[in-house]
Protein backbone atom coordinates (compact mmCIF):
# COMPACT_ATOMS: atom_id res chain seq x y z
CA UNK A 1 0.00 0.00 0.00
CA UNK A 2 2.81 2.42 0.84
CA UNK A 3 4.42 1.72 -2.51
CA UNK A 4 1.16 2.25 -4.39
CA UNK A 5 0.50 5.53 -2.57
CA UNK A 6 4.05 6.72 -3.25
CA UNK A 7 3.72 5.99 -6.97
CA UNK A 8 0.34 7.71 -7.12
CA UNK A 9 1.69 10.85 -5.41
CA UNK A 10 4.72 10.87 -7.71
CA UNK A 11 2.52 10.64 -10.81
CA UNK A 12 0.18 13.39 -9.61
CA UNK A 13 3.18 15.61 -8.84
CA UNK A 14 4.67 14.92 -12.27
CA UNK A 15 1.38 15.65 -14.06
CA UNK A 16 1.20 18.99 -12.25
CA UNK A 17 4.12 20.10 -14.45
CA UNK A 18 6.39 20.82 -11.51
CA UNK A 19 9.43 19.15 -13.10
CA UNK A 20 9.17 20.89 -16.48
CA UNK A 21 11.10 24.11 -15.68
CA UNK A 22 14.87 23.66 -15.84
CA UNK A 23 15.23 25.90 -12.78
CA UNK A 24 13.34 23.34 -10.68
CA UNK A 25 15.51 20.48 -11.90
CA UNK A 26 18.69 22.45 -11.16
CA UNK A 27 17.43 23.27 -7.68
CA UNK A 28 16.85 19.55 -6.99
CA UNK A 29 20.30 18.62 -8.33
CA UNK A 30 21.96 21.24 -6.12
CA UNK A 31 20.04 19.84 -3.14
CA UNK A 32 21.24 16.31 -3.90
CA UNK A 33 24.78 17.63 -4.20
CA UNK A 34 24.43 19.26 -0.79
CA UNK A 35 23.16 16.01 0.73
CA UNK A 36 26.24 14.07 -0.44
CA UNK A 37 28.60 16.75 0.91
CA UNK A 38 26.87 17.17 4.27
CA UNK A 39 26.16 13.50 5.03
CA UNK A 40 29.39 11.83 3.89
CA UNK A 41 30.27 10.65 7.42
CA UNK A 42 26.84 9.09 8.00
CA UNK A 43 26.97 7.39 4.58
CA UNK A 44 30.45 5.99 5.32
CA UNK A 45 29.23 4.65 8.69
CA UNK A 46 26.27 2.90 7.06
CA UNK A 47 28.55 1.27 4.47
CA UNK A 48 30.93 0.13 7.20
CA UNK A 49 28.02 -1.63 8.91
CA UNK A 50 26.68 -3.13 5.67
CA UNK A 51 29.84 -4.52 4.02
CA UNK A 52 32.77 -3.37 6.17
CA UNK A 53 33.62 -0.66 3.61
CA UNK A 54 36.63 1.45 4.55
CA UNK A 55 35.84 5.11 5.24
CA UNK A 56 38.51 6.03 2.67
CA UNK A 57 36.97 3.79 0.00
CA UNK A 58 33.51 5.32 0.35
CA UNK A 59 34.38 8.57 -1.49
CA UNK A 60 36.61 6.75 -3.97
CA UNK A 61 34.15 4.02 -4.92
CA UNK A 62 30.82 5.79 -4.61
CA UNK A 63 30.54 9.45 -3.67
CA UNK A 64 33.02 11.04 -6.10
CA UNK A 65 31.22 9.36 -8.99
CA UNK A 66 27.86 10.74 -7.83
CA UNK A 67 29.32 14.22 -7.33
CA UNK A 68 30.85 14.18 -10.83
CA UNK A 69 27.53 13.08 -12.28
CA UNK A 70 25.68 15.92 -10.54
CA UNK A 71 28.26 18.56 -11.57
CA UNK A 72 28.07 17.45 -15.19
CA UNK A 73 24.26 17.50 -15.19
CA UNK A 74 24.14 20.97 -13.64
CA UNK A 75 26.68 22.35 -16.11
CA UNK A 76 25.18 20.75 -19.22
CA UNK A 77 21.44 20.62 -18.46
CA UNK A 78 20.40 23.55 -20.66
CA UNK A 79 22.38 22.11 -23.56
CA UNK A 80 20.96 18.59 -23.07
CA UNK A 81 17.37 19.80 -22.74
CA UNK A 82 17.51 22.16 -25.74
CA UNK A 83 15.83 21.21 -29.00
CA UNK A 84 18.20 19.57 -31.47
CA UNK A 85 18.00 20.61 -35.15
CA UNK A 86 17.50 17.79 -37.64
CA UNK A 87 18.54 17.49 -41.27
CA UNK A 88 15.97 18.29 -43.98
CA UNK A 89 15.29 17.31 -47.57
CA UNK A 90 14.17 19.56 -50.43
CA UNK A 91 10.51 18.99 -49.59
CA UNK A 92 10.96 20.32 -46.04
CA UNK A 93 13.69 22.91 -46.66
CA UNK A 94 11.53 25.81 -45.45
CA UNK A 95 10.10 23.96 -42.42
CA UNK A 96 11.20 24.05 -38.80
CA UNK A 97 12.43 20.54 -38.00
CA UNK A 98 13.87 19.54 -34.63
CA UNK A 99 14.05 16.87 -31.91
CA UNK A 100 12.78 17.87 -28.48
CA UNK A 101 13.82 15.84 -25.41
CA UNK A 102 10.94 15.60 -22.96
CA UNK A 103 10.38 13.71 -19.67
CA UNK A 104 9.03 10.17 -19.75
CA UNK A 105 7.03 10.40 -16.53
CA UNK A 106 7.56 8.26 -13.43
CA UNK A 107 10.74 6.17 -13.32
CA UNK A 108 11.34 3.23 -10.95
CA UNK A 109 14.96 2.88 -9.81
CA UNK A 110 15.78 -0.47 -8.17
CA UNK A 111 19.23 -0.16 -6.60
CA UNK A 112 21.86 -2.78 -5.74
CA UNK A 113 23.47 -3.68 -2.42
CA UNK A 114 27.14 -3.82 -3.48
CA UNK A 115 27.34 -0.08 -4.22
CA UNK A 116 24.05 1.05 -2.64
CA UNK A 117 24.63 4.78 -3.09
CA UNK A 118 26.29 5.05 -6.51
CA UNK A 119 24.07 2.49 -8.25
CA UNK A 120 20.94 4.13 -6.85
CA UNK A 121 21.71 7.84 -6.98
CA UNK A 122 23.53 8.01 -10.32
CA UNK A 123 20.39 6.96 -12.25
CA UNK A 124 18.41 9.35 -10.03
CA UNK A 125 20.60 12.26 -11.18
CA UNK A 126 19.66 11.52 -14.80
CA UNK A 127 15.99 11.08 -13.91
CA UNK A 128 15.91 14.49 -12.21
CA UNK A 129 17.84 16.17 -15.03
CA UNK A 130 15.44 14.75 -17.63
CA UNK A 131 12.45 16.11 -15.68
CA UNK A 132 11.01 12.83 -14.44
CA UNK A 133 9.55 11.81 -11.13
CA UNK A 134 11.39 8.81 -9.64
CA UNK A 135 10.47 6.15 -7.10
CA UNK A 136 13.64 4.88 -5.44
CA UNK A 137 13.77 1.28 -4.18
CA UNK A 138 17.15 0.60 -2.46
CA UNK A 139 18.28 -2.97 -1.85
CA UNK A 140 17.16 -4.50 1.44
CA UNK A 141 20.47 -6.41 1.68
CA UNK A 142 22.37 -3.18 2.43
CA UNK A 143 19.97 -2.45 5.27
CA UNK A 144 21.78 0.45 6.97
CA UNK A 145 22.31 2.32 3.71
CA UNK A 146 18.71 1.68 2.69
CA UNK A 147 17.29 3.11 5.93
CA UNK A 148 19.64 6.10 5.80
CA UNK A 149 18.65 6.86 2.22
CA UNK A 150 14.98 6.73 3.21
CA UNK A 151 15.66 9.21 6.03
CA UNK A 152 17.86 11.61 4.05
CA UNK A 153 16.28 11.95 0.62
CA UNK A 154 12.98 13.56 1.78
CA UNK A 155 14.97 16.16 3.73
CA UNK A 156 16.69 17.40 0.59
CA UNK A 157 14.49 16.54 -2.40
CA UNK A 158 10.81 17.01 -3.24
CA UNK A 159 8.97 14.45 -1.07
CA UNK A 160 6.24 13.72 -3.63
CA UNK A 161 8.38 13.49 -6.75
CA UNK A 162 11.23 11.38 -5.33
CA UNK A 163 9.90 8.98 -2.67
CA UNK A 164 11.99 6.14 -1.22
CA UNK A 165 10.23 2.80 -0.78
CA UNK A 166 12.08 0.32 1.45
CA UNK A 167 11.35 -3.33 2.08
CA UNK A 168 12.23 -6.80 0.85
CA UNK A 169 11.22 -8.93 -2.12
CA UNK A 170 7.46 -8.58 -1.50
CA UNK A 171 7.65 -4.77 -1.58
CA UNK A 172 9.64 -4.88 -4.83
CA UNK A 173 7.12 -7.28 -6.36
CA UNK A 174 4.28 -4.98 -5.33
CA UNK A 175 5.99 -2.03 -7.03
CA UNK A 176 6.56 -4.04 -10.20
CA UNK A 177 2.81 -4.69 -10.49
CA UNK A 178 2.28 -0.94 -10.94
CA UNK A 179 2.71 1.03 -14.14
CA UNK A 180 5.88 3.05 -14.64
CA UNK A 181 7.24 4.91 -17.65
CA UNK A 182 10.72 3.39 -17.31
CA UNK A 183 12.43 0.94 -14.96
CA UNK A 184 16.13 1.01 -14.12
CA UNK A 185 17.30 -2.20 -12.46
CA UNK A 186 20.79 -3.14 -11.27
CA UNK A 187 21.28 -6.72 -10.12
CA UNK A 188 21.41 -10.33 -11.23
CA UNK A 189 20.15 -11.89 -14.47
CA UNK A 190 17.54 -14.17 -12.81
CA UNK A 191 15.89 -11.22 -11.06
CA UNK A 192 16.20 -9.10 -14.23
CA UNK A 193 14.02 -11.64 -16.06
CA UNK A 194 11.30 -11.14 -13.45
CA UNK A 195 11.62 -7.36 -13.75
CA UNK A 196 11.36 -7.54 -17.53
CA UNK A 197 8.36 -9.87 -17.33
CA UNK A 198 6.56 -7.46 -14.99
CA UNK A 199 7.46 -4.47 -17.19
CA UNK A 200 6.08 -6.24 -20.27
CA UNK A 201 2.55 -6.20 -18.80
CA UNK A 202 2.56 -2.40 -19.10
CA UNK A 203 4.90 -2.18 -22.13
CA UNK A 204 7.33 -0.35 -19.88
CA UNK A 205 10.87 0.10 -21.26
CA UNK A 206 13.71 -1.12 -19.05
CA UNK A 207 17.38 -0.45 -18.44
CA UNK A 208 18.99 -3.57 -17.01
CA UNK A 209 22.49 -3.31 -15.55
CA UNK A 210 23.49 -6.89 -14.84
CA UNK A 211 26.89 -8.55 -14.84
CA UNK A 212 28.23 -11.91 -15.92
CA UNK A 213 31.71 -13.32 -16.18
CA UNK A 214 34.01 -10.50 -17.27
CA UNK A 215 37.21 -12.02 -18.73
CA UNK A 216 40.70 -10.65 -18.23
CA UNK A 217 43.28 -11.65 -20.84
CA UNK A 218 46.99 -11.25 -20.01
CA UNK A 219 49.43 -11.37 -22.94
CA UNK A 220 52.74 -13.05 -22.15
CA UNK A 221 54.77 -10.10 -23.46
CA UNK A 222 53.17 -7.36 -21.36
CA UNK A 223 54.42 -6.00 -18.02
CA UNK A 224 52.95 -8.78 -15.88
CA UNK A 225 53.83 -7.14 -12.55
CA UNK A 226 51.86 -3.98 -13.34
CA UNK A 227 49.03 -5.96 -14.93
CA UNK A 228 48.64 -8.12 -11.81
CA UNK A 229 48.65 -5.10 -9.49
CA UNK A 230 45.77 -3.51 -11.42
CA UNK A 231 43.86 -6.80 -11.69
CA UNK A 232 44.30 -7.49 -7.96
CA UNK A 233 42.89 -4.07 -7.09
CA UNK A 234 39.86 -4.49 -9.38
CA UNK A 235 39.12 -8.05 -8.30
CA UNK A 236 39.41 -7.75 -4.54
CA UNK A 237 38.18 -4.22 -3.89
CA UNK A 238 34.78 -4.42 -2.16
CA UNK A 239 35.60 -8.09 -1.48
CA UNK A 240 35.04 -8.97 -5.12
CA UNK A 241 31.42 -7.78 -5.02
CA UNK A 242 31.59 -5.59 -8.12
CA UNK A 243 29.64 -6.25 -11.31
CA UNK A 244 32.56 -5.20 -13.55
CA UNK A 245 35.30 -6.89 -11.51
CA UNK A 246 37.55 -9.25 -13.49
CA UNK A 247 35.77 -12.59 -13.05
CA UNK A 248 38.58 -14.82 -14.33
CA UNK A 249 42.02 -14.62 -15.96
CA UNK A 250 42.97 -16.07 -19.35
CA UNK A 251 46.70 -16.54 -19.97
CA UNK A 252 49.18 -18.95 -21.53
CA UNK A 253 50.53 -21.78 -19.30
CA UNK A 254 54.06 -20.39 -19.47
CA UNK A 255 53.16 -17.26 -17.46
CA UNK A 256 50.56 -18.74 -15.08
CA UNK A 257 53.09 -19.27 -12.27
CA UNK A 258 54.39 -15.71 -12.58
CA UNK A 259 50.83 -14.31 -12.55
CA UNK A 260 50.07 -16.21 -9.33
CA UNK A 261 53.26 -14.97 -7.67
CA UNK A 262 52.67 -11.35 -8.70
CA UNK A 263 49.12 -11.45 -7.33
CA UNK A 264 50.42 -12.98 -4.07
CA UNK A 265 52.97 -10.17 -3.69
CA UNK A 266 50.39 -7.51 -4.49
CA UNK A 267 47.93 -8.87 -1.92
CA UNK A 268 50.67 -8.71 0.70
CA UNK A 269 51.33 -5.11 -0.34
CA UNK A 270 47.62 -4.16 -0.26
CA UNK A 271 46.25 -6.03 2.77
CA UNK A 272 49.24 -7.33 4.74
CA UNK A 273 49.92 -10.90 5.86
CA UNK A 274 46.37 -11.29 7.22
CA UNK A 275 43.70 -9.50 5.11
CA UNK A 276 41.16 -10.27 7.84
CA UNK A 277 42.81 -7.59 9.98
CA UNK A 278 43.08 -5.04 7.18
CA UNK A 279 40.74 -2.02 7.44
CA UNK A 280 40.71 -1.90 3.63
CA UNK A 281 39.32 -5.42 3.08
CA UNK A 282 35.56 -5.91 3.11
CA UNK A 283 33.13 -8.69 3.98
CA UNK A 284 30.52 -10.73 2.11
CA UNK A 285 27.13 -9.03 2.35
CA UNK A 286 25.20 -11.92 3.98
CA UNK A 287 25.37 -15.59 4.95
CA UNK A 288 23.61 -16.83 1.81
CA UNK A 289 26.21 -15.26 -0.47
CA UNK A 290 29.00 -16.48 1.82
CA UNK A 291 27.76 -20.07 1.49
CA UNK A 292 27.32 -19.70 -2.28
CA UNK A 293 30.93 -18.53 -2.79
CA UNK A 294 32.33 -21.23 -0.50
CA UNK A 295 30.38 -23.79 -2.51
CA UNK A 296 31.99 -22.58 -5.75
CA UNK A 297 35.45 -23.30 -4.27
CA UNK A 298 34.70 -26.90 -3.31
CA UNK A 299 37.10 -29.38 -4.91
CA UNK A 300 39.89 -26.83 -5.50
CA UNK A 301 43.15 -26.28 -3.67
CA UNK A 302 43.84 -22.54 -3.61
CA UNK A 303 47.34 -21.42 -4.59
CA UNK A 304 46.69 -18.12 -2.79
CA UNK A 305 44.32 -17.55 0.14
CA UNK A 306 41.35 -19.83 0.72
CA UNK A 307 40.85 -19.03 4.44
CA UNK A 308 37.38 -18.15 5.68
CA UNK A 309 35.40 -17.27 8.82
CA UNK A 310 31.66 -17.82 8.65
CA UNK A 311 30.98 -15.79 11.82
CA UNK A 312 32.40 -12.68 10.15
CA UNK A 313 31.39 -13.61 6.58
CA UNK A 314 35.08 -13.35 5.75
CA UNK A 315 36.66 -15.02 2.72
CA UNK A 316 40.33 -14.30 2.08
CA UNK A 317 41.48 -13.12 -1.36
CA UNK A 318 41.77 -16.43 -3.20
CA UNK A 319 43.43 -17.52 -6.45
CA UNK A 320 42.80 -20.87 -8.15
CA UNK A 321 44.93 -22.07 -11.07
CA UNK A 322 44.37 -24.57 -13.89
CA UNK A 323 40.60 -24.25 -13.55
CA UNK A 324 38.76 -26.46 -16.11
CA UNK A 325 36.80 -24.34 -18.64
CA UNK A 326 33.56 -26.27 -18.12
CA UNK A 327 33.61 -26.38 -14.32
CA UNK A 328 30.78 -24.93 -12.22
CA UNK A 329 33.09 -22.10 -11.18
CA UNK A 330 33.21 -21.02 -14.84
CA UNK A 331 29.46 -21.23 -15.40
CA UNK A 332 28.15 -18.56 -13.03
CA UNK A 333 29.27 -15.11 -11.96
CA UNK A 334 31.47 -15.42 -8.86
CA UNK A 335 30.76 -12.01 -7.29
CA UNK A 336 33.23 -12.64 -4.53
CA UNK A 337 36.99 -12.68 -3.76
CA UNK A 338 37.83 -15.79 -5.78
CA UNK A 339 39.94 -15.45 -8.95
CA UNK A 340 40.21 -18.52 -11.23
CA UNK A 341 42.95 -18.77 -13.86
CA UNK A 342 42.16 -20.62 -17.11
CA UNK A 343 45.03 -21.34 -19.50
CA UNK A 344 44.76 -20.79 -23.26
CA UNK A 345 47.29 -21.51 -26.01
CA UNK A 346 47.32 -18.00 -27.50
CA UNK A 347 45.19 -14.89 -28.13
CA UNK A 348 43.13 -16.62 -30.84
CA UNK A 349 42.26 -19.35 -28.36
CA UNK A 350 41.31 -16.68 -25.79
CA UNK A 351 39.03 -14.97 -28.35
CA UNK A 352 37.33 -18.28 -29.13
CA UNK A 353 36.93 -19.00 -25.39
CA UNK A 354 35.26 -15.60 -24.80
CA UNK A 355 32.98 -15.85 -27.84
CA UNK A 356 31.74 -19.32 -26.85
CA UNK A 357 30.20 -17.80 -23.71
CA UNK A 358 27.59 -15.14 -22.98
CA UNK A 359 28.54 -11.55 -23.78
CA UNK A 360 30.19 -10.07 -20.67
CA UNK A 361 29.58 -6.68 -19.08
CA UNK A 362 33.30 -5.85 -19.33
CA UNK A 363 36.37 -7.16 -21.12
CA UNK A 364 39.92 -6.49 -19.94
CA UNK A 365 42.98 -6.86 -22.16
CA UNK A 366 46.55 -6.53 -20.93
CA UNK A 367 48.78 -6.28 -23.98
CA UNK A 368 51.47 -3.99 -25.46
CA UNK A 369 50.91 -4.87 -29.12
CA UNK A 370 48.50 -2.34 -30.69
CA UNK A 371 47.58 -4.66 -33.57
CA UNK A 372 46.78 -7.48 -31.16
CA UNK A 373 44.66 -5.11 -29.02
CA UNK A 374 42.67 -3.99 -32.08
CA UNK A 375 42.22 -7.61 -33.13
CA UNK A 376 40.81 -8.64 -29.76
CA UNK A 377 38.46 -5.66 -29.59
CA UNK A 378 37.29 -6.25 -33.18
CA UNK A 379 36.70 -9.99 -32.78
CA UNK A 380 34.89 -9.98 -29.40
CA UNK A 381 31.95 -8.11 -27.92
CA UNK A 382 31.17 -6.83 -24.43
CA UNK A 383 29.33 -4.04 -22.67
CA UNK A 384 32.59 -2.12 -22.26
CA UNK A 385 36.30 -2.72 -22.67
CA UNK A 386 39.38 -1.39 -20.89
CA UNK A 387 42.90 -2.08 -22.14
CA UNK A 388 45.79 -2.34 -19.66
CA UNK A 389 43.58 -1.61 -16.66
CA UNK A 390 40.31 -2.71 -15.09
CA UNK A 391 37.02 -0.93 -14.30
CA UNK A 392 38.32 2.54 -15.22
CA UNK A 393 35.92 2.94 -18.16
CA UNK A 394 33.15 3.13 -15.55
CA UNK A 395 34.66 6.30 -14.05
CA UNK A 396 34.41 8.34 -17.26
CA UNK A 397 30.87 9.68 -17.57
CA UNK A 398 31.36 10.63 -21.22
CA UNK A 399 31.31 6.87 -21.96
CA UNK A 400 28.02 4.95 -21.91
CA UNK A 401 27.90 2.28 -19.22
CA UNK A 402 25.78 -0.77 -19.90
CA UNK A 403 25.70 -4.40 -20.93
CA UNK A 404 24.85 -6.35 -24.05
CA UNK A 405 22.92 -9.60 -24.33
CA UNK A 406 22.85 -11.44 -21.01
CA UNK A 407 24.89 -8.70 -19.32
CA UNK A 408 22.14 -6.13 -19.70
CA UNK A 409 20.45 -3.60 -21.96
CA UNK A 410 20.35 0.17 -22.12
CA UNK A 411 23.04 2.55 -20.94
CA UNK A 412 23.60 5.39 -18.54
CA UNK A 413 26.16 7.87 -17.12
CA UNK A 414 26.20 11.58 -17.96
CA UNK A 415 24.25 12.59 -21.04
CA UNK A 416 23.55 8.91 -21.74
CA UNK A 417 21.33 8.75 -18.63
CA UNK A 418 19.53 11.93 -19.66
CA UNK A 419 18.88 10.51 -23.14
CA UNK A 420 17.89 7.09 -21.80
CA UNK A 421 15.28 8.63 -19.51
CA UNK A 422 13.94 11.13 -22.07
CA UNK A 423 11.52 10.80 -24.97
CA UNK A 424 13.07 12.27 -28.11
CA UNK A 425 10.04 13.84 -29.71
CA UNK A 426 10.10 14.42 -33.48
CA UNK A 427 8.78 17.92 -34.25
CA UNK A 428 7.99 19.52 -37.63
CA UNK A 429 6.42 22.97 -38.01
CA UNK A 430 5.20 23.75 -41.53
CA UNK A 431 3.62 26.76 -43.22
CA UNK A 432 0.25 26.75 -44.95
CA UNK A 433 1.85 28.75 -47.76
CA UNK A 434 3.77 27.53 -50.82
CA UNK A 435 1.10 24.93 -51.54
CA UNK A 436 2.34 24.55 -55.11
CA UNK A 437 5.36 22.64 -53.75
CA UNK A 438 3.05 19.95 -52.34
CA UNK A 439 0.86 19.43 -55.42
CA UNK A 440 2.99 16.56 -56.71
CA UNK A 441 1.98 14.30 -53.80
CA UNK A 442 -1.79 14.80 -54.19
CA UNK A 443 -4.15 12.74 -56.36
CA UNK A 444 -4.98 12.35 -59.14
CA UNK A 445 -1.50 10.98 -59.75
CA UNK A 446 0.30 10.64 -63.08
CA UNK A 447 3.82 9.77 -64.15
CA UNK A 448 5.01 13.37 -64.12
CA UNK A 449 3.69 14.07 -60.60
CA UNK A 450 5.06 10.79 -59.26
CA UNK A 451 8.50 11.61 -60.68
CA UNK A 452 8.50 15.05 -59.03
CA UNK A 453 7.39 13.61 -55.68
CA UNK A 454 10.08 10.94 -55.87
CA UNK A 455 12.78 13.52 -56.59
CA UNK A 456 11.71 15.67 -53.64
CA UNK A 457 11.41 12.78 -51.17
CA UNK A 458 14.68 11.09 -52.18
CA UNK A 459 16.77 14.27 -52.24
CA UNK A 460 19.89 14.21 -50.02
CA UNK A 461 19.44 15.36 -46.42
CA UNK A 462 20.66 18.88 -45.76
CA UNK A 463 22.36 19.77 -42.49
CA UNK A 464 20.72 22.99 -41.34
CA UNK A 465 23.00 23.60 -38.39
CA UNK A 466 23.90 27.26 -37.79
CA UNK A 467 27.30 27.13 -39.44
CA UNK A 468 26.01 25.24 -42.47
CA UNK A 469 23.04 27.57 -42.73
CA UNK A 470 25.29 30.65 -42.65
CA UNK A 471 27.47 29.23 -45.42
CA UNK A 472 24.36 28.28 -47.42
CA UNK A 473 23.01 31.84 -47.12
CA UNK A 474 26.40 33.32 -48.07
CA UNK A 475 26.69 30.98 -51.04
CA UNK A 476 23.16 31.90 -52.15
CA UNK A 477 23.90 35.62 -51.84
CA UNK A 478 27.19 35.26 -53.74
CA UNK A 479 25.48 33.11 -56.36
CA UNK A 480 22.67 35.63 -56.81
CA UNK A 481 25.23 38.42 -56.94
CA UNK A 482 27.13 36.65 -59.70
CA UNK A 483 23.94 36.01 -61.65
CA UNK A 484 22.89 39.68 -61.34
CA UNK A 485 26.38 40.84 -62.31
CA UNK A 486 26.31 38.57 -65.35
CA UNK A 487 22.89 39.91 -66.37
CA UNK A 488 24.11 43.48 -65.97
CA UNK A 489 27.18 42.73 -68.10
CA UNK A 490 24.98 41.12 -70.76
CA UNK A 491 22.60 44.10 -70.72
CA UNK A 492 25.49 46.55 -70.99
CA UNK A 493 27.00 44.50 -73.80
CA UNK A 494 23.65 44.39 -75.53
CA UNK A 495 23.26 48.16 -75.05
CA UNK A 496 26.71 48.85 -76.46
CA UNK A 497 26.00 46.58 -79.38
CA UNK A 498 22.77 48.44 -80.14
CA UNK A 499 24.60 51.79 -79.90
CA UNK A 500 27.24 50.61 -82.33
CA UNK A 501 24.62 49.51 -84.83
CA UNK A 502 22.84 52.89 -84.43
CA UNK A 503 25.91 55.02 -85.14
CA UNK A 504 26.98 52.75 -87.97
CA UNK A 505 23.57 53.22 -89.53
CA UNK A 506 23.71 56.98 -88.92
CA UNK A 507 27.05 57.43 -90.70
CA UNK A 508 25.99 55.24 -93.53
Amino acid sequence: DKGRQAVQRAREAFLSGRTRPLEFRLQQLHALQRMIAEKETEIATALKQDINRSQYDTPLLELIGIENEIKLAIGKLREWAASRPAEKNLLTISDEVYIQPEPLGVVLIIGAWNYPWALTLMPLVGAIAAGNAAVVKPSELSECSSLLLRALLPRYLDKDLYPVVTGSVSETQELLRLRFDHIVFTGSSPVAKLVMEAAARHLTPVTLELGGKSPCYIDKNCDIRVACRRITWGKFINCGQTCIAPDYILCEPCIQGRVVECIRQTLLEFYGADPKCSPDYGRIVNQRHFNRIMGLMEGYTPVVGGQSDSSQRYIAPTVLKDVPPHSRLMQEEIFGPVLPIVTVSDMDNAITFINEREKPLALYIFCSDKKAIKKMIAETTSGGVTVNDVMMHYTLNSLPFGGVGQSGMGRYHGKHTFDQLSHHRACMVRSLGMESVNLARYPPQNRRRARRARMALTSPLIDMSKRTLVWAILATIIGLGLVIALLVILLIAAGLNCTCWYWRGFYN
